[in-house]
């Protein structure tokens, strides 16, 4: 991957994600090829932290109909990103809480 924001694609602000704030964890949707290094070195860029881990989990698309044509959603992947005790927080989701 290129650039950063190739790899992250936005965050995630969920009632479950809210609550991982408080742990220095943060969630976003990123590219599905992204790497857990990638992902890591992009948020570092981005927000200018330090990575203590990322987790990944890979969504499949779900089977949707549309009239007489069955299709898929797309697929996605989320991260969830885990800063070190040392690193200050991302400033963007400190006013969401």
């Amino acid at each position: 991957m290129d650039k950063t924001y190739d790899i992250i694609l936005r965050p995630m602000l969920t009632e479950s994600s809210m609550d991982l704030m408080s742990q220095k964890k943060y969630v976003f949707k990123v590219h599905p090829s992204a790497t857990k290094p990638e992902i890591a070195k992009a948020v570092e860029a981005a927000f200018s932290v330090k990575v203590k881990d990322v987790n990944t989990a890979n969504y499949r698309g779900k089977k949707k109909r549309v009239r007489y044509n069955y299709g898929y959603t797309a697929a996605w992947k989320k991260a969830i990103v885990t800063l070190t005790e040392d690193s200050p927080t991302i400033a963007f989701f400190d006013g969401l809480n």
